[in-house]
C-alpha cells in the first residue's frame, strides 16, 4: 500500500504531465488517454480492500459463530499455505427427499443441495471441482464479487469442465453475506437435477454478543417428478415436489432455538421459477440482508411476518426468541405445501359419490374415492399408490394429522434446549389451547349455533 504523501506526489505528476500535453495540439488525444486511464486505475475493485489486509483464514468459533444447515452438511476443508482448499464433486446420486420417494438426480457431494461452504470476510479459497456427470459443467458463485476468470460461465469466462475432470477456481471472499453456488452450464438441466449449494461468508466478529446466537440456511428447491417414477423432469415448468435443503416435510429437521436467542434464518431460492413468500407464525423479525448486502440501519426496518425469497435470491431474517412454542414456517404459496398426489389430479371437491363406493367394491375390493372434501383424504387414505411417490405426508402433530407437507418446517423455541436436538412436542401451558366450545361459554357470551 502508499502512503498518502505518495499519493500526492503521483497524482501532481499526472496533473502537470496532463496539463502540459494539452497544450500540445498533437498530443491531446493521448491526454486524455493519460487521463482515463489514471481514472480507472483510482477505482478499487471489490476485492481490494480483502486482498490487501492479507488476513489470515478466520478460525470458528473465535472469528464466527457457524451455521447449521437442517438436514444439510457444511463442506469440509483443510488449510494449506493461509488458504482453505475445498473440494467439490458433481456426480449422478440417489436422494430420499422423504420416506417414499427417492429419487435418480445429480448432487455436488452425494447431497441435495450441495454442502455448505462456511468462511469469513477476507478467506482466501481454492476450491477444486471434479465433474463426474456424464456432461460438462461449471460452478458460479452467485452473488461473490471476484474476478472475471473465476465467475464459471461455461464459453465466456472459461471452458466447461469435461466429465471426468477437475478445475480450479482460487479467488478471495471480500464480503460477509449469503450467496449460492451452481453451475453455468445447461443451467435449466443441471441446476434442476440439484446442483446447488449455499455459501455463508460471515464477519469477523471477535465479541460472540454481536454474533447470532442461532444461525440457520436454508435453500428453497422445486421439482417436478412424475408419479411413480424416480428422475426429475427438467422440462416441465409445474413442479409437485417443493422442498426445503432437499427435503418435504415431515422429513424437515425443526429449527431449535432458546428463549432469549437472537436467530437468523437465511434463505436461498435455485428454485427454476417460482418465487417463495416463506411465513413463520409466532414471530415477527426483520429482514437484515440479501445477496446484495446488509441493513445498515436495523432500527428503521419494518417488522414483517412473511419474507419474499425471489428466484435467484438470497434474503436473511432476524428475530428474537421470546414466544415458546412449536411454530410452523412454511412457503404460503399454497401449492407449495403440497406432494405430488395433490397436484395434476381431477377436482373432486363436492362430488356426490351417494352409493358409488358400494358399487365401485363389488368390482374392485378396497376402492374409496377421494378429494370430495378437500386433499385431507390424501394424507391417511390406507389405499395403495404408486410406488416411490408420496402422497400428501403432512406432519403427525400431538393433535392429530395436519394437511401440510412440502415448503415446510416447524421452529421450536423452549425454556432450555439440548443445543440443536429436537425437543418434541411443545408442552402447552393449562388453558392454553383451542378446543371446544362449552355449552356454558357459548351461553355466557350469548352464542347462538344453528346445528341443523
Amino acid at each position: 500500500m502508499r502512503s498518502i504523501h505518495e499519493e500526492d506526489l503521483i497524482n501532481s505528476y499526472f496533473q502537470s504531465l496532463t496539463k502540459f500535453l494539452l497544450n500540445q495540439p498533437l498530443l491531446k488525444y493521448f491526454a486524455f488517454s493519460l487521463f482515463a486511464v489514471r481514472l480507472i486505475a483510482s477505482v478499487p475493485t471489490p476485492w481490494e480492500k480483502a486482498e490487501s489486509e492479507n488476513l489470515p483464514p478466520a478460525i470458528v468459533f473465535k472469528d464466527y459463530t457457524p451455521a447449521v444447515v437442517p438436514n444439510g452438511s457444511t463442506a469440509k476443508y483443510k488449510i494449506v499455505d493461509g488458504v482453505k482448499v475445498f473440494h467439490l464433486i458433481a456426480e449422478p446420486i440417489e436422494w430420499e427427499v422423504a420416506e417414499g420417494l427417492k429419487i435418480k438426480t445429480w448432487g455436488f457431494n452425494g447431497s441435495v443441495p450441495g454442502p455448505m461452504i462456511e468462511v469469513a470476510e477476507g478467506d482466501k479459497v481454492r476450491i477444486y471441482v471434479t465433474n463426474k456427470l456424464p456432461a460438462p459443467t461449471t460452478v458460479h458463485w452467485h452473488g461473490v464479487l471476484i474476478v472475471c476468470g473465476m465467475d464459471g460461465v461455461a464459453g465466456l469466462t472459461q471452458p466447461a469442465i469435461p466429465p471426468g475432470e477437475t478445475f480450479l477456481y482460487e479467488f478471495i471472499f471480500p464480503d460477509a453475506g449469503t450467496f449460492m453456488y451452481h453451475p453455468h452450464f445447461d443451467t435449466m438441466t443441471q441446476e434442476g437435477m440439484g446442483l446447488t449449494g449455499m455459501i455463508l461468508v460471515h464477519k469477523r466478529e471477535p465479541e460472540r454478543s454481536k454474533r447470532p446466537d442461532r444461525d440457520f440456511a436454508i435453500m428453497l428447491s422445486e421439482w417436478n417428478i412424475d408419479v411413480g417414477t424416480s428422475r426429475p423432469n427438467t422440462l416441465k415448468k409445474d413442479f409437485n415436489i417443493l422442498t426445503m435443503n432437499g427435503k418435504v416435510m415431515p422429513a424437515t429437521e425443526p429449527l431449535v432455538a432458546e428463549i432469549g436467542d437472537t436467530v437468523w434464518v437465511r434463505y436461498g431460492n435455485l428454485s427454476a421459477m417460482d418465487h417463495h413468500p416463506i411465513h413463520l407464525h409466532g414471530y415477527s423479525f426483520k429482514i437484515i440482508g440479501s445477496d446484495g448486502g446488509w441493513a445498515e440501519d436495523k432500527s428503521i426496518l419494518l417488522p414483517e411476518t412473511t419474507v419474499l425469497v425471489p428466484v435467484g435470491s438470497a434474503k436473511v431474517i432476524e428475530f428474537v426468541a421470546n414466544n415458546p412454542g412449536d411454530w410452523i414456517f412454511h412457503c404460503h404459496m399454497t401449492h407449495h405445501t403440497m406432494n405430488q398426489m395433490g397436484h395434476n389430479f381431477p377436482n373432486m371437491v363436492g362430488m356426490d359419490v351417494c352409493d358409488f363406493n358400494e358399487k365401485m367394491n363389488k368390482l374392485i375390493p378396497g376402492y374409496k374415492t377421494l378429494g370430495t372434501k378437500g386433499m385431507h383424504d390424501m394424507t391417511k387414505s390406507g389405499l395403495p399408490i404408486p410406488p416411490n411417490s408420496i402422497p400428501m405426508l403432512g406432519f403427525a402433530g400431538q393433535f392429530g394429522h395436519t394437511t401440510l407437507g412440502g415448503m415446510a418446517n416447524v421452529l421450536r423455541v423452549r425454556e432450555k434446549t439440548d443445543h440443536y436436538k429436537d425437543p418434541g412436542p411443545y408442552a402447552f401451558p393449562k388453558g392454553t389451547i383451542a378446543g371446544p366450545a362449552t355449552k356454558a361459554e357459548l351461553m355466557r357470551d350469548n352464542i347462538e349455533v344453528d346445528c341443523k
